[in-house]
């Protein structure tokens, strides 16, 4: 049976949650702050500080977010290889930094790519082992807690960061790039928040795994893993296929006639909603189950893009906006969890990168083909074809994921 780490005591828990738990979250707080002071405004830079079409800006940000997740697996194994994942995570932090600068200065939509890549090999390099540390510091009963408070803090600085925009918008009239410069400052706070993050030795961990990983080679084989956790890979799959960039919502917004400063704001309503609905959604995934949460989920998802899809009034935007908060809220903290519950500890942070990987690649593909449907066919075809891509997935969730799974009784 699988040991249990023992309870923190008092000084080692902050507001509910182990010490280097609530750490990591005031890291990705600043971290976010400085992404989110750049995202919103990603659109508009690309296709008219640059002047590139849509479908440009799909290239650019399926490829980013591809090298992310294919990192993540490559990070994640180094972190179960070596029994390590503080000094990978500190380096994407540390990355992520330096995209910010690399952005403002670019003169190109092809240095745009290149900004926006190194950022996200950041976020490649940090995203798996820091997963597992959060895992790794907490119970498995309390993991969807854990998950869910890291979530709402990471995505309370997406609330202030698009706010911190509209401030630098205004103090620099207008100037993207100099808004894009403000933003190293909290980038490189989260960097130095990182330090007193505590590593955990492989053999204090929740299973009690004593060496790292002795697996010699990375390898995309599945041998070894759970089948609910192959038949989640799955249904991932069949979501990201769907699941383009978020920058295509932000854009439909500018289309409907949104100006700069109405799309940082509808974009900081749905960070309130996804921060506010992160923590209760992790803690009631450790009572009801993983399953009904992330089917709650995937069936917002399709409604939301089926009312972008459709929707005329630009007011109805901010009601979409609001409901797609609670979409990502639902599944982005409770699928790590779940991920989690269904992997050995010497394998977790391999599997978070796995997952994340398969996510990179099918989003490169559903954003190249967002990009070719908004220009080839209409604003509204990348959202259909989005909305059904979520409604298969849910069906598959249904049917094929037990709607109670743990590392002990899903190995079937």
């Amino acid at each position: 049976m699988a040991a249990v780490p023992p309870a923190a005591g008092p000084s080692e828990r902050i507001a509910g949650v182990n010490r280097n738990v609530f750490l990591l979250g005031v890291v990705s707080f600043l971290a976010d702050t400085a992404g989110e002071m750049i995202y919103p405004l990603i659109p508009l830079f690309i296709t008219v500080t640059l002047g590139a079409p849509a479908s440009v800006l799909g290239l650019i940000e399926g490829v980013a977010e591809s090298v992310a997740s294919l990192l993540r697996v490559v990070s994640g194994w180094l972190a179960d290889r070596l029994g390590r994942s503080k000094p990978l995570v500190a380096l994407g932090y540390g990355l992520a930094a330096l995209a910010k600068p690399l952005l403002a200065l670019a003169p190109a939509w092809p240095f745009a790519l290149i900004a926006r890549a190194v950022d996200r090999t950041g976020k490649g390099l940090r995203g798996a082992p820091r997963d597992a540390l959060i895992a790794a510091w907490t119970p498995e009963g309390e993991r969807g807690h854990a998950f869910g408070f890291h979530r709402a803090l990471d995505t309370a600085g997406a609330v202030l960061g698009p706010l911190l925009a509209l401030l630098g918008l205004w103090l620099a009239q207008g100037n993207l790039r100099l808004v894009f410069l403000l933003a190293t400052i909290p980038a490189l706070l989260a960097v130095l928040a990182i330090v007193p993050v505590r590593e955990r030795p492989r053999a204090q961990t929740a299973e009690g795994a004593g060496a790292p990983s002795r697996e010699p080679l990375l390898s995309f084989n599945l041998t070894g893993y759970s089948g609910a956790f192959k038949r989640y890979l799955l249904v991932t799959l069949i979501f990201a296929l769907g699941n383009s960039s978020d920058v295509f919502l932000l854009l439909r917004a500018k289309q409907l006639g949104f100006d700069t400063v109405r799309v940082v704001l509808v974009y900081a309503l749905y960070n309130v909603v996804y921060a506010s609905l992160s923590l209760p959604a992790g803690i009631r995934s450790d009572r009801i189950g993983r399953r009904r949460l992330l089917l709650a989920g995937l069936l917002i998802f399709a409604a939301v893009y089926l009312g972008f899809a459709l929707v005329a009034n630009a007011l109805l935007v901010w009601v979409l906006f609001a409901v797609y908060g609670a979409y990502i809220a639902f599944t982005e903290g409770v699928g790590k969890a779940l991920i989690s519950d269904l992997v050995p500890a010497e394998r977790r942070a391999t599997a978070f990168g796995l997952c994340s990987a398969l996510v990179g690649v099918t989003a490169l593909v559903a954003s190249v083909i967002a990009g070719v449907l908004w220009d080839r066919v209409g604003p509204a075809a990348p959202f259909l074809y989005g909305s059904i891509a979520a409604l298969l997935a849910a069906a598959f969730l249904w049917f094929l994921l037990p709607a109670r799974t743990s590392g002990a009784s899903a190995a079937s």
